[in-house]
């Protein structure tokens, strides 16, 4: 069996937030970005070609098509941004490039161009770095990179002149630059100052000129980079936008800012009679160029109001994000911000100049904001789509044609087509609303009172649907629109619902974690799986319906039979959000948050296998399979509702063993028909009144043409006869003026023959002369050139004779040099000899010196040390009693912290007994009255609990607020010791008071054990009689197959009698319950009691803890403060040998720097010392 794969087919849709998101490829193909693809369209085949985006991407962020139309270059944002360039001749999109920023670290592409020859591409970072780079794209080599803007000044567009490859420009919010790229660098070659104004787009005129858009509406021209004047953009547009806009503003429903009143330009797009631009909302404006090097406005294209759309959001006040023009010039097409595609015929715009221009829908009318809802029918090739844009569309996925759309007030929620096609329910916030499909609109006849409907699917038959209204799922008849059932049991909201084939199973998920199965004949719980830690968003069906598969955000996809989990297909670090399964049970399709599509072969793998293809930019939110398994659907937040081919590995359909056939019946009212068919009568009258009236106009034509045409053949024959005799008169002329040439032309022969043999004579006579010339000429630079050979040997032995002489010269001075510098060495030895022996007596005098200094300075030293041993002594003395007292202390807080653990131990035993009270609870809550007693006493004691915990808090901040507030205070040595005695004593008496409670704890501890035990055989017993019970249960349940056969039935009743119920009679139950009764009651009583007394121990151990407390923390405190005082001491006398030493030190080094030459200082110092 070949495994089965998904081939995108078609898609609907337009990705906004994409700079240059509209592109022409050829005069018929548009190309554009639709959910984390980009689409080739064929507009007169209507088909598609798809280039998918890269799986690490987080989103398109710019478009750029070359020059030559063959290369298409996608930014995609990340970790590191990339620019990937395709070829768009290939098949498939070939990708051929990928440019990254290099070494610099950036996170995205705003905007992008290729240079007018298609080998170069710039590149526009994003804030707040806004640098612009330029690539040699087809080598990967970045040449050239600048800054453009600042971190608060974003730039919105860069383009290269089409005329020059080197020049670039770059506009934005306060930015108007020129760049030439010259020398390996980006150079600015203007600097206008244009701080204030914000620049949305602007175009290339001329090789100088740039036309720039602002926010406010003006249109502002550039020669060589210097604003030079301002185009006039005011009309009755204009007027008439910003009173359209006013209107809104009034309604209560649309905010609309004040700011929006101004119609901003944000395209531009120039072509060869001129240029277009977008001005304010849903508006383009045609500029010719004028005589006078300037441009007018010529026409006014206008996007129509949308006749399904309400008042709230008209089509006309989309704003217009991308303008482009074919190749040919042809077709003008936009893409505006609510996501829909416009093209308008300019040749149309020639012919009629006079009328009203308006867009036309490119392909469809798009959703504009997160679908919702999706949903197909058996008998047509219909899909439905809800959004939250206020729309409901109905889609034909063999045409590939929007067959209805209607927006309504409300969010539309959910949707469900009828198998028939002929009528559709749709979820809205307040009511549920079931709707008939007419030939030409979407008409409600039934409103149900079910608020805030997430989920709604009519069942295979038709005969019903159900509902889901937060986590109650109703279902209710399509004939009596009865609520037949309420499926009550899910915590959270329910997120998917399915129908089983035989429509007597319902399978729903939620955000609690359930997956239920339900019975609609009943309304009872047929299987359940709850998983908490687990919110599931997508359930469905096997093929066979005998299995679940169910989806959430634990990242697995889950196969669910009779309540247990059959097998988990873990996935990566993306989560699934919707499923579906084929019919013929060979795949199964999910949608992941990340918005990509993974097909993974039935039965599931245990490892991570699938298929997966990159299809939305965002979460998908439904996806459904066709009922001849042909096509898979999925819609997602991104607005975008993409159609799938399923085929095998070889490229062919499954095989479907159902025959599905389409039927092409519609819905129409009586009231529509009537009104049809009255307006087909009018038309008909109106046209054979018409055709009447068209005829006599004919006959009327005709009578006075053929009058006109005999008055013109009589004024052209007589102008026929007046031209045919000047013709004759011209003839003649033209005769005689042709004699006279030749006549002429014979005298000018015969005299230029005798002036070119005069001419002749004299030029050779002219060279012989010449010639003789030349020969003299030649001798004289002969004889010259002799003369100059001559004089150049005199120089030589000139130059030759003087550089004898200098080299003597410079010999004898030489000989000179050497003999003084021979004569300055001798001196300079001989000073040095002198100098050296300076320096040995100056050193002699300074020893003796430093002798008499160090005798000196090593009796103070000595008298020092005495001094400072003895001080060593005494700290030493009092570290040891320090360090002694410390050990005291860090035992009394070993002995503190000892104590606190086995408080919290006891207290924890308490928690566990609790915990063990609260499953008794659970366990027996379904055969005992009694449990409310129980519950009280737990709550108590829970509140008892509370209690302490407080109270220990209280403790506990009361022995902080102790230690903060301890003062010092100074007693005697003697004292401390006494005190420590007496302390001691008391330690010894708290160690005995200590073994004693442990030993109560033990025996606890013992007691608690035993209870265990019983508890569990108590539990045992609980389980023997539910098991005891589930048997019974299913013997009953093969006991109702026999309900036919009164014998069967009979014996299986005695059987199950015999079997079940025991022999003994029924005084003697009633006294084993009693019994139970009692131990419960005794144990229950037994444990209050432990209880008791363990708190009463507790509180008599924390008060003689804090008294013990309180003593030992005034001890503390006072040796604290000695051992501050030790501490000072101990410092001071630091600090005076520090200060000995540095005396020290510095003595010595102003001995050492003294000068060597002035011996009247060496004096002076002696006796300073001496003194």
């Amino acid at each position: 069996m070949s495994a089965v794969v998904a081939q995108s087919h078609f898609i609907f849709g337009l990705r906004t937030g994409v700079r240059n998101n509209l592109c022409f490829f050829d005069e018929q193909t548009v190309v554009f970005p639709c959910g984390n693809n980009c689409v080739c369209y064929n507009t007169v085949q209507r088909c598609q070609r798809f280039i998918p985006g890269s799986e690490k991407s987080r989103g398109m962020r710019a478009l750029a098509i070359s020059a030559n139309r063959r290369y298409l270059a996608v930014s995609e944002c990340g970790e590191k941004a990339t620019i990937t360039v395709f070829d768009l001749q290939h098949e498939q999109g070939r990708k051929r490039k990928v440019l990254t920023a290099g070494d610099t670290l950036v996170q995205e592409f705003v905007c992008m161009a290729f240079s007018p020859d298609s080998k170069y591409l710039i590149g526009q970072t994003g804030g707040p770095e806004w640098i612009l780079i330029l690539w040699l794209w087809e080598k990967q080599k970045v040449l050239a990179t600048v800054t453009t803007s600042s971190a608060n000044n974003p730039v919105t567009q860069v383009s290269f002149n089409p005329y020059n490859n080197m020049q670039l420009c770059v506009s934005g919010t306060g930015v108007f630059k020129l760049f030439r790229y010259s020398e390996g660098a980006l150079k600015q070659s203007s600097f206008p100052k244009v701080e204030s104004i914000n620049f949305l787009c602007h175009t290339w005129m001329t090789v100088e000129r740039v036309i720039a858009g602002t926010d406010t509406g003006r249109l502002l021209v550039f020669e060589s980079g210097d604003l030079r004047r301002e185009i006039n953009v005011s009309s009755k547009a204009v007027q008439e936008q910003s009173d359209r806009q006013m209107e809104m503003k009034k309604n209560k429903d649309v905010d609309v800012d004040e700011g929006l009143i101004v119609p901003r330009i944000t395209a531009i797009l120039s072509y060869s009679k001129g240029f277009a631009c977008s001005l304010g909302p849903g508006t383009v404006c045609l500029f010719e160029k004028s005589e006078e090097d300037s441009y007018r406005r010529s026409r006014e294209i206008q996007i129509p109001p949308d006749p399904y759309s309400n008042d709230l959001s008209p089509a006309e006040c989309q704003e217009i994000d991308t303008l482009c023009i074919s190749p040919a010039e042809e077709t003008l097409a936009i893409s505006t911000d609510r996501g829909q595609l416009y093209s308008f015929s300019l040749s149309s715009a020639e012919i009629n100049k006079e009328e009203n221009a308006h867009f036309e829908f490119l392909s469809q009318s798009f959703h504009s904001k997160s679908v919702t809802g999706l949903s197909i029918c058996i008998r047509k090739p219909l899909i439905a789509t809800s959004s939250l844009d206020h729309s409901v569309r109905i889609w034909n996925y063999e045409t590939k044609v929007l067959e209805l759309y209607k927006e309504f007030q409300e969010e539309a929620y959910s949707v469900a087509l009828h198998p028939t096609g002929l009528f559709i329910l749709v979820g809205f916030s307040d009511k549920l609303r079931l709707m008939n499909l007419l030939i030409d609109d979407i008409r409600p006849f039934k409103e149900f009172t079910v608020r805030g409907c997430r989920e709604c699917a009519f069942s295979h038959g038709g005969h019903m649907f159900a509902a889901v209204s937060g986590n109650v799922i109703h279902i209710y008849s399509v004939t009596s629109f009865e609520n037949i059932l309420n499926l009550k049991g899910h915590n959270g909201k329910v997120r998917g619902i399915e129908w089983s084939l035989d429509d007597n199973r319902l399978v729903s998920c939620g955000m609690d974690g359930a997956v239920y199965e339900w019975n609609t004949q009943t309304g009872k719980r047929e299987s359940e799986s709850v998983l908490k830690s687990c919110s599931y968003t997508g359930v469905a069906f096997s093929s066979d319906c005998k299995t679940i598969l169910a989806v959430g955000t634990d990242l697995t996809l889950k196969e669910i039979q009779d309540c247990q989990v059959l097998r988990e297909v873990p996935a990566d670090e993306v989560a699934h959000s919707a499923v579906a399964v084929s019919h013929s049970g060979r795949v199964v399709f999910t949608g992941t948050s990340s918005g990509t599509i993974r097909a993974i072969k039935y039965p599931l793998p245990i490892q991570k296998e699938w298929i997966m293809y990159q299809a939305h930019c965002g979460p998908v939110t439904k996806m459904a399979i066709t009922f001849d398994d042909q096509f898979l659907l999925t819609v997602s937040e991104d607005g975008c509702l993409l159609m799938w081919k399923i085929i095998d590995k070889e490229g062919r359909g499954l095989k479907s063993n159902r025959q599905i056939i389409h039927t092409e019946e519609i819905l129409v009212t009586k009231s529509d028909l009537e009104e049809k068919n009255q307006n087909m009568l009018e038309l008909k009258m109106r046209l054979e009144e018409l055709q009447m009236e068209n005829e006599y106009q004919l006959r009327l034509k005709d009578i006075n043409y053929n009058e006109k045409t005999k008055e013109l053949s009589d004024k052209f024959t007589q102008q026929i006869e007046s031209l045919k005799t000047i013709q004759q008169a011209m003839k003649t002329e033209m005769e005689k003026q042709e004699r006279e040439h030749r006549e002429t032309s014979a005298e000018v022969n015969v005299k230029h023959s005798k002036e070119l043999k005069d001419l002749e004579v004299s030029y050779s006579q002219r060279l012989i002369v010449e010639y003789e010339r030349y020969q003299d000429l030649q001798q004289k630079y002969q004889r010259m050139q002799d003369d100059y050979e001559k004089q150049l040997k005199a120089a030589e032995e000139s130059r030759i004779q003087s550089l004898e002489e200098l080299t003597q010269l410079y010999e004898a001075k030489l000989q000179e040099k050497t003999q003084f510098l021979a004569q300055c060495q001798d001196d300079a030895q001989q000073q040095i000899r002198e100098f050296k022996e300076m320096i040995r007596q100056v050193e002699e005098d300074e020893e003796r010196k430093i002798h008499d200094m160090q005798v000196k300075y090593e009796k103070k030293l000595h008298t020092e040390k005495e001094t400072n041993t003895s001080l060593k002594g005494e700290t030493g003395i009092m570290t040891q009693k320090f360090y002694s007292l410390q050990k005291q202390i860090d035992e009394r807080c070993i002995d503190i912290n000892k104590l606190k653990q086995e408080r919290q131990r006891l207290l924890g035993l308490i928690r566990s007994l609790e915990s063990d009270i609260e499953d008794l609870k659970r366990q027996i809550s379904g055969h005992e009255k009694t449990n409310q007693d129980k519950d009280q006493t737990i709550s108590n004691l829970k509140k008892k609990n509370q209690e302490l915990e407080k109270l220990k808090f209280v403790l506990d901040f009361q022995l902080n607020e102790l230690k903060k507030q301890t003062e010092p205070q100074q007693d005697d040595i003697s004292e401390k010791k006494e005190r420590i005695r007496l302390l001691e004593e008391e330690l010894v008496q708290i160690d005995k008071s200590n073994t004693q409670l442990r030993l109560t704890v033990s025996d606890l501890r013992l007691k608690l054990r035993t209870r265990d035990k019983e508890m569990h055989k108590e539990m045992q017993k609980v389980k023997d009689l539910e098991t005891h019970l589930q048997r019974l249960k299913s013997d009953l349940h093969n006991c109702v197959s026999f309900i036919q056969e009164p014998k069967k039935l009979k014996d299986s009743v005695q059987m199950i009698y015999s079997r079940y119920v025991p022999q003994t009679d029924g005084v003697e139950k009633s006294s084993a319950e009693q019994d139970i009764q009692r131990v419960f009651c005794r144990q229950r009583d037994h444990l209050e009691r432990t209880v008791n007394s363990l708190k009463s121990r507790l509180a008599k151990s924390a008060e003689e803890h804090e008294k013990v407390y309180v003593k030992i923390m005034k001890e503390n405190v006072t040796l604290i403060t000695e051992i501050n005082e030790l501490r000072k001491e101990l410092r001071k006398e630091r600090t005076q040998v520090k200060e000995y030493r540095a005396q020290l030190a510095t003595f010595k080094k102003s001995n050492k720097s003294r000068p060597n030459s002035e011996d009247g200082a060496k004096k002076e110092a002696k006796h300073e010392d001496i003194s």
